[in-house]
Protein backbone atom coordinates (compact mmCIF):
# COMPACT_ATOMS: atom_id res chain seq x y z
CA UNK A 1 0.00 0.00 0.00
CA UNK A 2 1.28 3.64 -0.89
CA UNK A 3 2.11 5.77 1.99
CA UNK A 4 -0.81 8.74 2.37
CA UNK A 5 1.41 12.19 1.19
CA UNK A 6 0.24 14.66 3.44
CA UNK A 7 -1.64 17.50 2.73
CA UNK A 8 -0.31 21.31 2.63
CA UNK A 9 -0.60 22.44 5.97
CA UNK A 10 0.06 19.00 7.04
CA UNK A 11 3.83 18.97 4.86
CA UNK A 12 4.79 22.69 6.48
CA UNK A 13 3.87 21.57 9.84
CA UNK A 14 6.00 18.38 9.84
CA UNK A 15 8.59 19.46 7.86
CA UNK A 16 9.64 23.02 7.94
CA UNK A 17 8.29 24.44 10.79
CA UNK A 18 10.45 22.84 13.11
CA UNK A 19 12.99 24.61 10.73
CA UNK A 20 11.67 27.65 11.74
CA UNK A 21 11.45 27.03 15.24
CA UNK A 22 14.19 29.65 16.75
CA UNK A 23 12.80 32.57 14.68
CA UNK A 24 9.80 34.26 16.68
CA UNK A 25 8.71 36.12 13.82
CA UNK A 26 8.50 33.17 11.58
CA UNK A 27 5.21 32.30 13.79
CA UNK A 28 5.45 28.64 13.67
CA UNK A 29 4.83 28.69 9.65
CA UNK A 30 1.16 29.20 10.82
CA UNK A 31 0.45 32.72 8.79
CA UNK A 32 1.46 33.88 5.60
CA UNK A 33 3.54 36.22 6.61
CA UNK A 34 6.74 36.54 8.40
CA UNK A 35 7.49 39.64 10.54
CA UNK A 36 11.10 41.00 10.59
CA UNK A 37 12.53 43.89 12.66
CA UNK A 38 13.28 46.77 10.26
CA UNK A 39 14.10 50.11 12.45
CA UNK A 40 12.84 51.84 15.27
CA UNK A 41 9.57 52.01 14.43
CA UNK A 42 8.57 49.42 11.56
CA UNK A 43 8.47 46.11 11.05
CA UNK A 44 8.85 44.25 7.88
CA UNK A 45 6.41 41.59 6.42
CA UNK A 46 7.44 39.00 4.49
CA UNK A 47 5.57 36.99 1.79
CA UNK A 48 6.51 34.75 -1.25
CA UNK A 49 4.12 33.47 -3.60
CA UNK A 50 5.04 30.88 -6.80
CA UNK A 51 2.73 31.04 -9.50
CA UNK A 52 2.39 28.43 -12.14
CA UNK A 53 0.53 28.30 -15.99
CA UNK A 54 -1.89 25.57 -15.78
CA UNK A 55 -2.56 25.21 -12.03
CA UNK A 56 -2.72 29.46 -10.98
CA UNK A 57 -3.52 30.70 -13.89
CA UNK A 58 -4.75 30.04 -17.72
CA UNK A 59 -1.47 28.56 -20.05
CA UNK A 60 -2.75 31.61 -22.49
CA UNK A 61 -3.02 34.06 -19.79
CA UNK A 62 -1.76 37.81 -21.02
CA UNK A 63 1.39 38.36 -19.69
CA UNK A 64 0.69 41.48 -17.82
CA UNK A 65 -1.94 39.78 -16.12
CA UNK A 66 0.04 37.20 -15.50
CA UNK A 67 2.89 39.64 -14.18
CA UNK A 68 -0.13 41.55 -12.50
CA UNK A 69 -1.60 38.39 -10.64
CA UNK A 70 1.85 37.31 -9.21
CA UNK A 71 2.47 40.97 -7.50
CA UNK A 72 -1.20 41.04 -6.43
CA UNK A 73 -1.28 37.46 -4.88
CA UNK A 74 1.55 38.65 -2.68
CA UNK A 75 -0.04 42.59 -1.81
CA UNK A 76 -3.48 40.60 -0.68
CA UNK A 77 -1.02 38.53 2.43
CA UNK A 78 0.75 42.11 2.81
CA UNK A 79 -2.42 43.71 3.38
CA UNK A 80 -3.96 40.84 5.66
CA UNK A 81 -0.71 41.88 7.78
CA UNK A 82 -1.73 44.90 7.92
CA UNK A 83 1.43 46.35 6.25
CA UNK A 84 1.54 49.08 2.91
CA UNK A 85 3.71 47.75 0.25
CA UNK A 86 7.45 48.93 0.31
CA UNK A 87 9.37 46.54 -2.46
CA UNK A 88 9.64 42.61 -3.79
CA UNK A 89 11.73 40.42 -5.51
CA UNK A 90 10.97 38.27 -8.84
CA UNK A 91 12.09 35.30 -9.76
CA UNK A 92 11.34 33.67 -13.36
CA UNK A 93 11.61 29.98 -14.78
CA UNK A 94 10.69 30.46 -18.46
CA UNK A 95 9.99 27.50 -20.53
CA UNK A 96 12.09 27.59 -23.80
CA UNK A 97 9.61 29.09 -25.98
CA UNK A 98 9.63 32.75 -24.22
CA UNK A 99 9.92 35.85 -26.37
CA UNK A 100 11.40 39.54 -26.37
CA UNK A 101 8.04 40.22 -26.83
CA UNK A 102 6.39 38.49 -24.15
CA UNK A 103 9.33 39.62 -22.06
CA UNK A 104 8.10 43.04 -22.82
CA UNK A 105 4.21 42.97 -21.88
CA UNK A 106 5.10 41.22 -18.50
CA UNK A 107 7.32 44.10 -17.44
CA UNK A 108 4.89 46.15 -18.46
CA UNK A 109 2.48 44.84 -16.28
CA UNK A 110 4.91 44.99 -13.23
CA UNK A 111 5.43 48.27 -14.25
CA UNK A 112 1.78 49.58 -14.39
CA UNK A 113 1.19 47.81 -10.82
CA UNK A 114 4.34 49.48 -9.17
CA UNK A 115 2.76 52.99 -9.98
CA UNK A 116 -0.20 51.72 -8.73
CA UNK A 117 0.60 50.37 -5.55
CA UNK A 118 3.43 52.13 -4.90
CA UNK A 119 6.23 49.04 -4.83
CA UNK A 120 9.33 48.91 -6.59
CA UNK A 121 11.51 45.70 -7.63
CA UNK A 122 14.91 45.52 -5.72
CA UNK A 123 15.94 42.27 -7.07
CA UNK A 124 15.58 38.70 -7.79
CA UNK A 125 16.57 35.57 -10.70
CA UNK A 126 15.90 34.62 -14.24
CA UNK A 127 16.48 31.02 -15.33
CA UNK A 128 15.06 28.81 -17.86
CA UNK A 129 12.96 25.89 -16.95
CA UNK A 130 11.67 22.76 -19.15
CA UNK A 131 8.61 23.02 -17.18
CA UNK A 132 5.69 25.27 -17.32
CA UNK A 133 6.02 29.21 -16.62
CA UNK A 134 6.76 29.70 -13.22
CA UNK A 135 6.16 33.22 -11.60
CA UNK A 136 7.64 33.81 -7.82
CA UNK A 137 6.93 37.01 -5.85
CA UNK A 138 8.57 37.67 -2.37
CA UNK A 139 7.09 41.15 -1.31
CA UNK A 140 8.18 43.06 1.46
CA UNK A 141 5.36 45.28 3.52
CA UNK A 142 6.05 47.85 6.87
CA UNK A 143 3.94 48.12 9.30
CA UNK A 144 4.38 49.59 12.75
CA UNK A 145 6.82 48.20 15.11
CA UNK A 146 5.38 44.75 16.78
CA UNK A 147 1.25 45.67 15.61
CA UNK A 148 1.14 43.20 12.44
CA UNK A 149 -1.83 41.32 12.18
CA UNK A 150 -1.75 37.34 11.80
CA UNK A 151 -4.20 34.60 11.68
CA UNK A 152 -3.54 34.24 15.51
CA UNK A 153 -5.39 36.20 18.11
CA UNK A 154 -9.02 35.67 17.38
CA UNK A 155 -11.22 35.40 20.82
CA UNK A 156 -14.55 33.38 21.10
CA UNK A 157 -17.61 35.91 20.58
CA UNK A 158 -15.40 37.98 18.22
CA UNK A 159 -17.29 38.46 14.83
CA UNK A 160 -16.50 37.31 11.46
CA UNK A 161 -15.89 40.10 8.65
CA UNK A 162 -15.43 40.03 5.00
CA UNK A 163 -13.94 42.64 2.58
CA UNK A 164 -15.88 42.91 -1.32
CA UNK A 165 -17.44 39.88 -2.47
CA UNK A 166 -17.17 36.00 -2.51
CA UNK A 167 -16.78 33.59 -5.06
CA UNK A 168 -16.27 35.52 -8.17
CA UNK A 169 -13.55 34.69 -9.06
CA UNK A 170 -13.82 31.14 -8.28
CA UNK A 171 -16.82 30.96 -11.05
CA UNK A 172 -14.77 33.26 -12.88
CA UNK A 173 -12.64 30.09 -13.53
CA UNK A 174 -16.08 28.71 -15.00
CA UNK A 175 -16.25 31.00 -16.71
CA UNK A 176 -12.86 31.57 -18.33
CA UNK A 177 -13.10 27.73 -19.23
CA UNK A 178 -17.18 27.88 -21.01
CA UNK A 179 -19.44 26.91 -18.68
CA UNK A 180 -20.93 30.30 -18.69
CA UNK A 181 -20.53 33.41 -19.87
CA UNK A 182 -19.73 36.10 -17.45
CA UNK A 183 -17.22 38.62 -18.39
CA UNK A 184 -17.56 40.36 -15.14
CA UNK A 185 -16.66 36.93 -13.18
CA UNK A 186 -13.86 35.80 -15.85
CA UNK A 187 -11.95 39.24 -14.91
CA UNK A 188 -12.13 38.55 -11.03
CA UNK A 189 -10.48 35.52 -11.55
CA UNK A 190 -7.99 36.52 -14.04
CA UNK A 191 -7.10 40.37 -12.02
CA UNK A 192 -7.50 40.20 -8.57
CA UNK A 193 -7.84 43.40 -6.36
CA UNK A 194 -5.94 43.35 -3.07
CA UNK A 195 -7.06 45.60 -0.58
CA UNK A 196 -3.71 47.19 0.33
CA UNK A 197 -5.73 50.29 1.45
CA UNK A 198 -8.19 48.34 3.84
CA UNK A 199 -5.68 46.21 5.62
CA UNK A 200 -3.18 48.84 7.73
CA UNK A 201 -6.48 50.81 8.41
CA UNK A 202 -7.54 47.01 10.28
CA UNK A 203 -4.15 47.59 13.16
CA UNK A 204 -6.35 48.06 16.53
CA UNK A 205 -9.90 47.09 15.07
CA UNK A 206 -9.83 43.27 14.05
CA UNK A 207 -7.90 40.78 16.34
CA UNK A 208 -6.53 38.76 13.17
CA UNK A 209 -7.12 38.13 9.77
CA UNK A 210 -6.41 36.28 6.99
CA UNK A 211 -6.76 36.94 3.07
CA UNK A 212 -8.89 34.41 0.77
CA UNK A 213 -6.67 32.55 -1.52
CA UNK A 214 -7.57 29.19 -0.83
CA UNK A 215 -11.68 29.89 0.07
CA UNK A 216 -13.55 31.47 2.09
CA UNK A 217 -14.68 28.83 4.64
CA UNK A 218 -10.42 27.39 4.79
CA UNK A 219 -9.20 30.70 5.55
CA UNK A 220 -11.50 32.13 7.82
CA UNK A 221 -10.60 28.34 9.08
CA UNK A 222 -7.44 28.93 9.09
CA UNK A 223 -7.94 31.91 11.85
CA UNK A 224 -9.77 29.68 13.95
CA UNK A 225 -7.27 27.13 14.22
CA UNK A 226 -4.42 29.36 14.70
CA UNK A 227 -6.67 30.60 17.09
CA UNK A 228 -7.86 27.50 19.20
CA UNK A 229 -11.63 28.43 17.99
CA UNK A 230 -14.34 27.35 16.22
CA UNK A 231 -16.49 29.23 13.74
CA UNK A 232 -19.73 29.07 12.62
CA UNK A 233 -20.53 30.23 9.38
CA UNK A 234 -24.18 31.78 7.86
CA UNK A 235 -24.29 31.52 4.57
CA UNK A 236 -27.25 34.29 4.20
CA UNK A 237 -24.53 36.52 5.22
CA UNK A 238 -21.77 35.73 2.50
CA UNK A 239 -21.78 38.81 0.12
CA UNK A 240 -22.34 37.92 -3.72
CA UNK A 241 -22.04 40.20 -6.59
CA UNK A 242 -24.73 40.78 -8.78
CA UNK A 243 -23.13 38.70 -11.45
CA UNK A 244 -22.59 35.77 -8.80
CA UNK A 245 -26.03 35.74 -7.11
CA UNK A 246 -27.51 35.13 -10.67
CA UNK A 247 -24.98 32.19 -11.51
CA UNK A 248 -25.88 30.78 -8.23
CA UNK A 249 -29.84 31.37 -8.42
CA UNK A 250 -29.89 29.28 -11.65
CA UNK A 251 -27.19 26.64 -9.80
CA UNK A 252 -27.35 26.72 -6.23
CA UNK A 253 -25.34 23.70 -6.41
CA UNK A 254 -22.57 26.29 -7.45
CA UNK A 255 -22.66 27.62 -3.36
CA UNK A 256 -19.93 24.83 -3.04
CA UNK A 257 -17.76 26.78 -5.17
CA UNK A 258 -18.23 30.25 -4.06
CA UNK A 259 -17.80 29.12 -0.34
CA UNK A 260 -14.42 26.80 -1.03
CA UNK A 261 -13.10 27.86 -4.41
CA UNK A 262 -10.91 30.83 -3.46
CA UNK A 263 -9.09 33.18 -5.75
CA UNK A 264 -10.94 35.81 -4.27
CA UNK A 265 -8.24 38.00 -2.39
CA UNK A 266 -10.61 39.58 -0.08
CA UNK A 267 -9.58 40.05 3.58
CA UNK A 268 -11.42 38.25 6.40
CA UNK A 269 -11.32 40.01 9.68
CA UNK A 270 -11.57 38.94 13.18
CA UNK A 271 -13.11 41.37 14.94
CA UNK A 272 -14.83 42.11 18.64
CA UNK A 273 -18.33 43.56 18.54
CA UNK A 274 -17.10 46.62 20.80
CA UNK A 275 -15.44 47.76 17.39
CA UNK A 276 -17.84 47.12 14.70
CA UNK A 277 -18.25 51.01 14.04
CA UNK A 278 -14.27 51.49 13.84
CA UNK A 279 -14.61 49.21 11.18
CA UNK A 280 -17.53 50.29 9.26
CA UNK A 281 -15.54 53.88 9.44
CA UNK A 282 -12.22 52.43 7.98
CA UNK A 283 -14.21 50.11 5.52
CA UNK A 284 -15.55 53.35 3.86
CA UNK A 285 -12.54 55.33 4.07
CA UNK A 286 -10.45 52.36 2.12
CA UNK A 287 -14.25 52.61 -0.30
CA UNK A 288 -14.82 49.18 0.03
CA UNK A 289 -17.87 47.11 1.40
CA UNK A 290 -17.32 45.01 4.88
CA UNK A 291 -20.28 42.35 5.83
CA UNK A 292 -20.18 39.88 8.64
CA UNK A 293 -20.35 36.20 8.46
CA UNK A 294 -20.09 34.90 11.04
CA UNK A 295 -18.70 34.52 15.19
CA UNK A 296 -15.94 32.84 16.86
CA UNK A 297 -17.17 30.28 19.20
CA UNK A 298 -15.23 27.93 21.71
CA UNK A 299 -14.14 24.73 20.70
CA UNK A 300 -12.60 23.35 17.67
CA UNK A 301 -14.36 23.47 13.50
CA UNK A 302 -16.00 25.25 11.26
CA UNK A 303 -19.82 24.69 11.05
CA UNK A 304 -22.11 26.14 8.12
CA UNK A 305 -25.40 27.17 8.61
CA UNK A 306 -27.86 27.67 6.16
CA UNK A 307 -31.37 29.51 7.46
CA UNK A 308 -30.11 28.92 10.72
CA UNK A 309 -29.44 25.29 10.51
CA UNK A 310 -26.33 23.01 10.21
CA UNK A 311 -25.35 21.84 7.02
CA UNK A 312 -22.54 19.98 5.95
CA UNK A 313 -19.91 21.29 3.54
CA UNK A 314 -18.79 19.03 0.85
CA UNK A 315 -15.65 21.23 -0.18
CA UNK A 316 -13.62 23.93 2.17
CA UNK A 317 -11.65 25.45 0.07
CA UNK A 318 -8.70 24.79 -2.72
CA UNK A 319 -6.11 21.78 -1.61
CA UNK A 320 -2.63 21.73 -3.41
CA UNK A 321 -1.62 18.02 -2.85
Amino acid sequence: MADRRPGQFELIARYFAPLAKSFPGAGGLKSDNAFLSADARHDLVVKTDTIVAGVHFLPDERPDRIAAKALRVCLSDLAAGGSTPYAYQLSLALPARWTERWLGEFARGLGADQRRYGIVLCGGDTVATPGPLTVTVTAFGRVPRRKGLSRAGARAGDELWVSGTIGDAALGLLAARGRFASATLEKRYRVPQPRTKLGPLLIGIAHATADVSDGLLADAGHIAEASRLGLVVEREGVPLSPAARRVVTGDPSLWTTVLGGGDDYELVMAVPPRRRQALLTAARAAKIKVSPVGIFTTGRGVQLTVAGRKVRTERMGYVHF
